[in-house]
C-alpha cells in the first residue's frame, strides 16, 4: 500500500510562490509516475502535471506551462511542485498521485492508482 502526504501549501500573494511536497511510502517511489492535480471548488479536478520515474520527463497543463515546475527526490522518496508566479485561479486543492505501473505517462487520474489527502493553496489577488 502507498502513502502520499502533501505539504507546502497555504496563501499567497498573487505573483507570488509557494512549494508543495508529496512525500511518499509504503512503495518503491522511484518506479512511480507522479502527477499533481487540482481541484478548485465547484469544478471538476484537473490535471496541473506529471514527471516520469526518473525524473528526466514532464507535463504540464497550459495553464501553468512556463510557471509550474515537478521535481522530484527519489532518494527522499519525495515530489515537488514549485509554483511561480501565482495567480488567483490557482487557487484549489492540490494532490499528488501515484501511477505504479511503470508504463504509463498520463494527464487521466484514473490512471493513478494512489493519492494523497491535498493541501489547500489560495492565492489572493
Amino acid at each position: 500500500q502507498v502513502q502520499l502526504v502533501e505539504s507546502g501549501g497555504g496563501v499567497a500573494q498573487a505573483g507570488g510562490s509557494l512549494r508543495l511536497s508529496c512525500a511518499a511510502s509504503g512503495g518503491t517511489f522511484s518506479t512511480y509516475t507522479m502527477g499533481w492535480f487540482r481541484q478548485a471548488p465547484g469544478q471538476e479536478r484537473e490535471f496541473v502535471g506529471v514527471i516520469s520515474w526518473k525524473g528526466g520527463s514532464t507535463d504540464y497543463s497550459d495553464s501553468v506551462k512556463g510557471r509550474f515546475t515537478i521535481s522530484r527526490d527519489n532518494a527522499k522518496n519525495t515530489v515537488y511542485l514549485q509554483m511561480n508566479s501565482l495567480k488567483p485561479e490557482d487557487t484549489a486543492i492540490y494532490y499528488c498521485a501515484a501511477d505504479t505501473s511503470g508504463m504509463r505517462w498520463s494527464r487521466r487520474s484514473y490512471e493513478y492508482e494512489y493519492w494523497g489527502q491535498g493541501t489547500q493553496v489560495t492565492v489572493s489577488s
